[in-house]
């Protein structure tokens, strides 16, 4: 369904908007992409017809964010070969028929309006040649979006004489189908989905006096968990309604549980904001309000994604987007891709390029994919260093076509509980990660003098980033004190940080400080009564950043928090998908904090890559038992088979720890005593220690 994914079709020009400003002229490349079936046995002997339905899509959108490539196209080639070893190709020409269909509107925001009394009325029509898109045409190599499964409602209650209301156990995406109805000619059976924010759209239905046995929309999904139904006619029973969950279909191939049942509800919360901003083989902030492919939530939630999904044709598709988007001139890739004029963003975002296909290559090993992103890394990097200030660090302030520095093209973390950090700092520490991670991607392919001058750069980065952003008097990368709200900060706070300690602990900071770094840490936790105060990128690396310097204890109590600002808030309040702000305001299906899941799986679990040997051929276990956990588990499948960790102890400190290393693999065991680390050889071990109460 919703077939082919979307992609940058061709040229639109100057994609202007009041906060944006956008040129695709000097862009690296367009795709259109097409499917292929194999329809032999649809075919009958004697006479056959071929049709196709054809929808608006992302390529003629009808608001003015995203703008349009134009009115819809289509495309089509047969081949057949008979029996008889002949052969035979029709295609798409001016001898084939078009008409309209009773589907009298779609759109990706507006909705679906289907008029039954049309169905088949209309009269055959030549088709009119169009140009084709600008861009090459090619075999789709992404994942398809389905209907994945259905669900039926857990209730259906009558609100009055006209209205009908559906309640979900979980919130999805897709539609509902229509069973077994019957209205009178011109009646309107109109579905709405209420939910926090606009944009999800109608969905009508005009009887036409007969029988319908089954009906659900073609071109546009809607996300909810909630359904009103008006102009039914008769009695609406659950048996009427199936909802079917549609979504690119990428495969879970990994599971985590715990004995903390909140740990194990904050994973599967994200996983469903995740499967539902998962569409067009492209992942959305949201799928109901703005449907933008941000390269920024992306990069925010791409570890904790690898280590649940079977990603491996779903990102490299979304790379060749990435790649698609970058301006040729600069290096600047756009915050999303395909570009939907609308997104804001920043450094963050772009830095996606570089991220996303490294993290990619440490799961699945898989250098060609590296390589067909090198370069456009590289190109990303050398647009950051055009931002790059005399103290060596980076401030990126790109502006408007009315010269002023454009608020939505520059930010740097984003959607704190409270406050954040500067853009500054944050686009520094971007310079220096992406600087860093170019230089393993060129070491990784055999490019040493590129590997040379790039870790020259991520050195010299993380130098001013030190030298400009510690404050010896305080100890601390961060500001105390009073904090300002920003970047949908709910504003003042009495409590202290915004996350700066724990970018600078994940950069590394030098020897002679770390210890004043970490007692401001533990400050601010406290301050905070042990909540954190970071946006969405640092947020991403909180947990993991605790557990790695001594503080898996106050990771636990931060991701096991039941008050504001936490996981556990929102679940009290009935979330069954992640939201965007922490005060539940606008969308509340938003998958970027996902990032903070990935400390489940590679701290407490201790499940980790060894960047020198990726893709799980030398597995590094270094499990972090904490708080009142008793057990844990993780499996996934990895390029060399399955991979599995379990890990389980009692009230006397014994601590026992199980695991499968699949064939081809091998495993350097930390346990948790602090022991010297073992090498485990592929097969089923156990290791057992004794942990100090």
């Amino acid at each position: 369904v919703l077939s082919p994914n979307e992609t940058s079709y061709g040229h639109r020009g100057r994609l202007m908007q009041p906060n944006f400003n956008m040129d695709d002229s000097t862009w690296r490349g367009f795709r259109v992409l097409y499917l292929s079936y194999d329809i032999t046995k649809l075919l009958k002997k004697g006479e056959n017809e071929l049709s196709a339905l054809v929808g608006n899509g992302f390529y003629a959108i009808k608001l003015q964010e995203p703008d349009a490539y134009g009115t819809p196209r289509f495309i089509c080639q047969v081949d057949i070969e008979y029996t008889d070893g002949t052969k035979e190709r029709v295609v798409t020409d001016e001898s084939w028929k078009v008409r309209r269909s009773a589907i009298v509107m779609n759109d990706m925001y507006e909705g679906e309006i289907y008029d039954a009394r049309l169905e088949g009325s209309q009269e055959w029509q030549p088709v009119v040649l169009r140009d084709a898109p600008d861009g090459k045409l090619m075999l789709q190599d992404g994942v398809p979006d389905r209907v994945v499964r259905t669900i039926k409602p857990s209730s259906v209650r009558q609100l009055d004489d006209s209205r009908w209301e559906l309640e979900f156990d979980e919130y999805v995406t897709g539609w509902l189908r229509l069973r077994n109805f019957q209205g009178k000619e011109g009646e309107e059976i109109e579905i709405d989905y209420p939910v926090e924010t606009d944009g999800n759209g109608v969905y009508k239905y005009i009887c036409n006096g007969k029988k319908v046995d089954s009906y659900a929309p073609r071109f546009r999904w809607w996300a909810y968990d909630k359904a009103i139904i008006s102009g039914w006619p008769g009695e609406l029973k659950a048996s009427n309604i199936v909802a079917e969950v549609v979504n690119t279909d990428v495969k879970e191939n990994a599971h985590f549980a715990c004995s903390n049942k909140l740990f194990n509800r904050i994973c599967e919360i994200w996983k469903q904001s995740m499967l539902d901003n998962m569409h067009l083989g492209v992942e959305t902030d949201c799928p109901h309000r703005e449907k933008g492919p941000y390269t920024g939530d992306g990069e925010a939630s791409c570890v904790a994604v690898l280590h649940n999904y079977d990603v491996t044709a779903f990102y490299r598709k979304w790379f060749h987007d990435l790649s698609d988007c970058q301006d040729t001139v600069s290096g600047y890739v756009p915050n999303a891709a395909p570009w939907h004029p609308g997104c804001g963003g920043g450094v963050p975002w772009g830095a996606a390029m570089n991220i996303m296909p490294w993290e990619y290559y440490l799961r699945y090993g898989l250098k060609d994919v590296l390589a067909e992103n090198y370069v456009p890394m590289k190109e990303q990097l050398r647009y950051m260093l055009s931002w790059r200030l005399e103290d060596g660090t980076m401030y990126q302030q790109r502006t408007l076509e009315d010269g002023n520095v454009g608020y939505w093209m520059n930010l740097g973390d984003w959607c704190p509980p409270y406050s954040l950090p500067s853009g500054n700092f944050v686009h520094t520490w971007y310079l220096w990660r992406c600087a860093s991670i170019t230089a393993k991607a060129a070491k990784a392919l055999g490019y040493m003098d590129d590997y040379a001058r790039y870790k020259a750069l991520s050195d010299s980065v993380a130098t001013a980033f030190h030298a400009k952003f510690y404050d010896p008097e305080t100890g601390s990368y961060g500001e105390t004190g009073l904090r300002k709200g920003g970047g949908y900060g709910v504003g003042d706070h009495e409590g202290c940080g915004d996350g700066s300690n724990i970018f600078a602990l994940a950069m590394g900071v030098p020897a002679d400080r770390y210890d004043k770094v970490i007692a401001s840490v533990r400050k601010e936790l406290e301050a905070n009564n042990g909540h954190f105060n970071t946006g969405i990128y640092a947020t991403g690396l909180f947990f993991e950043v605790l557990c790695e310097n001594g503080m898996a204890e106050e990771a636990f109590e931060a991701m096991n928090k039941t008050d504001y600002p936490s996981f556990g808030d929102w679940i009290g309040q009935g979330a069954k998908t992640m939201w965007e702000q922490w005060n539940g305001e606008a969308s509340r299906v938003h998958h970027m904090f996902g990032g903070a899941v990935t400390w489940l799986y590679r701290n407490l679990c201790g499940v980790q890559v060894d960047e020198e040997a990726p893709a799980y051929k030398h597995i590094i276990l270094k499990p972090s038992p904490c708080g009142d956990i008793k057990w844990a588990k993780y499996s996934t499948e990895t390029p060399f088979g399955s991979l599995s960790v379990q890990w389980k102890r009692n009230d006397e400190g014994k601590f026992v720890y199980e695991m499968t290393i699949p064939s081809g693999s091998y495993a350097t065991v930390y346990m948790p005593d602090g022991s010297a680390p073992q090498t485990v050889s592929p097969g089923h071990t156990t290791l057992k220690c004794r942990l100090t109460l």
